[in-house]
């Protein structure tokens, strides 16, 4: 007995002694829960010493010295709840374990719990009448009672803190385990010292003893477990029902064997029911807690999606969201829709990254210069929009105040970007209805667009008409050509001063049964935007092709010009369809004249030079239209490969002719001779457009000129009646 109190002692001290060097090396953050385990560790120590201290003392005298005992036992199960309390508490300040004081108490909740179960079961079983070890079974006695107590719940608390631990956690487990053995060789002591003898109280110094140096081995090494779970959505349930059902049972079981329960089990089932509900209650918090912050950032989430994340304005979500408010308070409000003109230049020429700080600028300028109240949105790409409450006149008022504000400079570190915006306004018509505000708004804006950009307009109902007439013209244009609905009309290029006819420009003609006379200048702009121009250029291609080889085959010696759009000539095939209609339609190239605007001149020079090369090494001519009305400067004009120039009507047109100085002749126009000059001194043919008035006749003859076009020799008309005036000016009896 002497020797394994001896061993007992040896192997406890130890063990204490490495839980002290351990803790004092350990990090400041680890050091605190390592302290207080080795504090238990020598408070457990100190139970064991006096508990073996007292075997060995009365063991000869084990019988007559039952009250010496019991105050021995006393000491040393107080000494045990004092260690298992100590080693809870230092298991709960381990990192991961418990970060918070809710954290913690839900562990020590859900540990009593446990305990409370353990303590039951353990009552049922050892009380009467089960007397699990018969005739040795201990009776109860206080220093058993509290040694019990201090075991469930080492045991519980454990028990709990190894189940929520993540995966790899076999040291926690054995540092669990040596919790639970020492407060259960604690007890074994306190039993041994009050009724069972000292053989159950050495084995109890040797339980606690073990169980000090495997947690002090454990400890050694030991890092922190991880973040303990303490989910109670997944994982909550099963700790207060596995306790209940193992409560319930035993308690069917003591009845069942004519067994009563005495304070001691109501109080065992009095604590679990309390610390049930108690658990319950954090559980309940908790998860209002969650709902609370599901709500937030449910109405976080929510405003963000009514929210652009670029400029910090409200997107086309929350724009409908504020007007639909509008419309159902019934409050007056006005819708302002701009647009940035050019902002596409910007991103192609400086960036993207430049174009979206441009875009955050124009953000910050709205969001700084509206009314309480007024909602700002970008709608997407360089579109936003304003949201004013009141009067259509303070609208005005605004839009022109934002038409000079979102005009300034917006500074950049590689230079200053400018730009423009076109603002469109509408109101409420009559009743509120916000698909037609919005449509409304973004008809003024097209409109602004349409007349010139920077400008502010307000909605109009014949805005309506003009989209109608405008979305019915490119609808039915896709159609046009299959339906046989177009036609080219003629008009005649006169030799002068013989006004016989030479040539012929082909004109583009539309006639839909229902709309009518469709006007060029409505639908070729429009055939440009929808990219409808290439197949209206390869139609009219064709058909003049065809038709001029058909004059040709009669013996007409004449030429057809076509006019070709910017986006036809930069096309890469335009040449080789070119090609393919001199081709298929047997026409000699010279005999085709390709009309080039200056318009077309101004977009990318180096290209059309390339371009009008290529075309002209298929033997057509080129002729450069509406010279004079344009961008075209002397300089480009020697580099363009083209061999014809038509001047201008506004050239021609002159108001008063100049009498010639020094010299007998008729009046002349001095621009036009100007341009003659210079056509013959780079070796280009000159045709003189627009001649509407023998007096402009007798003009462009006296400058020289040997070709007119205009009113005076004949409008646009269709292929036979050219034909007719072809025959008629080389019969015998034409008149000159």
């Amino acid at each position: 007995m002497a020797a394994a109190a001896v061993l007992s002692g040896l192997v406890a001290a130890s063990a204490v002694a490495l839980l002290a060097t351990g803790a004092r090396r350990r990090p400041a953050p680890q050091r605190q829960a390592h302290l207080l385990l080795a504090v238990a560790a020598g408070v457990a120590l100190v139970g064991l010493l006096v508990g073996v201290t007292a075997v060995l003392g009365v063991s000869g005298h084990w019988a007559h010295r039952q009250g010496q005992r019991g105050g021995w036992a006393n000491v040393v199960s107080v000494g045990t709840a004092v260690s298992g309390l100590v080693f809870v508490a230092g298991l709960l300040r381990l990192p991961g374990v418990a970060a918070t004081v809710a954290a913690a108490t839900r562990l020590v909740l859900d540990g009593l719990i446990m305990a409370a179960a353990f303590w039951f079961v353990g009552w049922v079983l050892f009380s009467e009448p089960t007397r699990l070890l018969g005739d040795a079974t201990p009776v109860a006695c206080t220093p058993i009672l509290l040694a019990t107590v201090s075991a469930a719940l080492a045991a519980g608390l454990a028990l709990i803190v190894i189940f929520r631990a993540p995966p790899r956690r076999h040291r926690l487990v054995a540092l669990g385990a040596s919790v639970v053995a020492v407060s259960c060789g604690g007890l074994g002591v306190s039993a041994g010292l009050c009724q069972a003898g000292p053989a159950v109280a050495l084995t109890g110094a040797a339980l606690l003893s073990a169980g000090l140096f495997t947690g002090a081995l454990a400890v050694r090494r030991f890092d922190p477990p991880g973040q303990v779970d303490h989910d109670v959505v997944r994982r909550d349930g099963e700790y207060a029902i596995l306790p209940m059902f193992a409560m319930a049972a035993s308690a069917m079981y003591h009845l069942l064997q004519d067994g009563r329960f005495d304070a001691l089990g109501i109080v065992a089932g009095s604590v679990e029911g309390f610390a049930l509900v108690a658990r319950q209650y954090l559980t309940l918090h908790d998860v209002r807690g969650y709902a609370g912050r599901l709500a937030e950032r449910e109405a976080h989430f929510r405003e963000l999606a009514h929210t652009d994340p670029l400029t910090g304005l409200a997107n086309r979500r929350g724009l409908l969201r504020a007007l639909h408010r509008c419309a159902e308070a019934g409050t007056p409000c006005v819708l302002l829709g701009l647009d940035l003109d050019g902002f596409k230049n910007v991103n192609d020429m400086r960036g993207h990254d430049v174009g979206d700080a441009v875009l955050a600028e124009v953000g910050q300028r709205l969001r700084g210069n509206l009314r309480p109240g007024d909602v700002a949105a970008r709608l997407g790409g360089d579109e936003f929009a304003v949201l004013m409450h009141g009067r259509p006149t303070d609208a005005d008022r605004v839009a022109e105040r934002l038409l000079g504000l979102l005009g300034h400079a917006y500074d950049q570190p590689e230079g200053p970007v400018f730009l423009s915006v076109s603002i469109g306004i509408a109101g409420w018509g009559g009743e509120p209805d916000v698909e037609l505000l919005l449509r409304h708004a973004d008809l003024a804006l097209r409109y602004a667009k349409q007349r010139g950009k920077n400008r502010i307009e307000r909605y109009d109902a014949a805005y309506d008409q003009l989209l109608r007439r405008r979305t019915t013209v490119e609808h039915e244009m896709r159609g046009a050509i299959e339906r046989d609905e177009l036609r080219l009309a003629f008009q005649p290029v006169a030799s002068l001063p013989s006004v016989r006819p030479v040539g012929a420009e082909a004109l583009l003609r539309w006639h839909h049964p229902e709309l009518g006379n469709v006007r060029p200048d409505e639908f070729i702009p429009l055939a440009e935007e929808c990219g409808m121009i290439a197949k209206l250029g390869a139609w009219v291609l064709h058909q003049a092709c065809y038709q001029l080889s058909r004059w040709l085959a009669d013996g007409h010696d004449v030429w057809v010009s076509v006019n070709v759009s910017p986006r036809e000539l930069h096309a890469p095939e335009y040449v080789v369809q070119v090609a393919e209609a001199l081709r298929a339609h047997h026409v000699p190239p010279q005999r085709l004249v390709l009309e080039v605007t200056e318009h077309a001149v101004a977009t990318d020079l180096d290209e059309l030079i390339r371009r009008l090369t290529a075309l002209r090494l298929t033997g057509v001519r080129i002729a450069l239209d509406d010279f004079g009305a344009g961008y075209s400067s002397l300089g480009q004009l020697r580099r363009l490969p083209i061999d014809i120039l038509k001047i201008d009507h506004s050239l021609v047109a002159e108001h008063e002719p100049v009498r010639p100085v020094d010299r007998d002749g008729p009046a002349f126009a001095p621009m036009v001779d100007i341009v003659m000059r210079l056509g013959h001194q780079l070796g280009l043919e000159v045709i003189a457009e627009g001649v509407t008035t023998r007096t402009e006749l007798a003009a462009v003859v006296a400058a020289g000129c040997r070709f007119g076009q205009g009113a005076l020799f004949g409008w646009g008309v269709p292929a036979e009646h050219l034909e007719a005036m072809l025959e008629a000016a080389t019969s015998p009896g034409a008149r000159p």
